[in-house]
């Protein structure tokens, strides 16, 4: 079966840094969408990365030049390096990935930029 994990949420003052990791099994790393997404309290969940099998990346527009996704395919890991938090960031993460017509995700990780 598919299973995805993720981890690196926590508490971090505006300005700080976290990096955020998820990895699969149960599935192939070929021509697979996998990203990130968040939901702020109170609000619907957004795109925050993704990437795409050809290494082509798409970030949302609040995020850009601030966070990066990259992927390790022989680990079936995603990763995302957040810098520069604000408190508008404030989330629960969750990584995605997308196999067969099929999204699956990870439990999601709470991430808090506040002083």
């Amino acid at each position: 079966q598919v299973n995805v994990v993720e981890s690196g949420g926590g508490l971090v003052q505006p300005g700080g840094s976290l990096r955020l990791s998820c990895e699969a099994s149960g599935i192939i790393f070929g021509s697979n969408v996998m990203g990130w997404w968040r939901q702020p309290p109170g609000q619907q969940r957004e795109l925050v990365a993704d990437m795409y099998g050809g290494g082509t990346t798409r970030y949302g527009d609040s995020v850009k030049g601030r966070f990066t996704i990259s992927r390790d395919n022989k680990k079936k890991s995603w990763y995302l390096q957040m810098n520069n938090l604000k408190p508008e960031d404030t989330a629960v993460y969750y990584c995605k990935f997308s196999m067969g017509g099929n999204d699956y995700w990870g439990q999601g990780t709470q991430v808090t930029a506040s002083s």
